[in-house]
């Protein structure tokens, strides 16, 4: 579910006039975070993108017990240091490398995998299982038809938006 402090995928004309409505200027920083939002709308779209997958591309199941785990205050930061809790530690890794917050897989079949927003039943999207892509969707600035889509912390670190 997304948290207060998300920010939602919004087109690149839209993030620069929000921009500038609250800037009113353009200095190397702004320049810089205008650069950063553009690429990201450039990445191609793969399912690590939504929901933990492994170095391959699969899908990670939730260990058992996970939420609990992750609860803890020692486990709320990525750790890698978890003896015993190897499994936890590499789906919260995956976890953190995703981009978007609130999917869940909704049909994981034998040649396509499709996943739906947890927050908004109407965002739905399926990727191809030979290669994780999505053969509606190429890159993330596809997915700004929609209306709500959710950015992680993860993604607005590497946007350069500080929250």
């Amino acid at each position: 579910m997304p948290t207060e402090a998300s920010h939602k995928l919004i087109p690149m004309t839209d993030f620069v006039i929000e921009y500038y409505s609250n800037e009113g200027y353009a200095d190397l920083q702004t320049l810089t975070l205008l650069k950063n939002y553009a690429n990201f709308l450039r990445k191609p779209l793969n399912l690590g993108m939504f929901v933990p997958v492994d170095p391959q591309g699969n899908i990670l199941k939730e260990p058992k017990n996970y939420a609990s785990w992750k609860s803890l205050n020692h486990n709320a930061v990525t750790r890698n240091d978890n003896a015993g809790f190897e499994e936890y530690t590499d789906y919260q890794n995956a976890e953190y490398n995703c981009l978007f917050e609130g999917f869940t897989i909704a049909y994981n079949g034998y040649s396509v995998v499709r996943i739906v927003a947890s927050y908004d039943q109407a965002v739905e999207l399926s990727f191809n299982k030979n290669d994780f892509m999505s053969p509606a969707f190429s890159d993330i600035e596809a997915l700004t038809v929609f209306d709500d889509i959710f950015l992680t912390a993860h993604a607005l670190k590497s946007i350069g938006i500080k929250k």
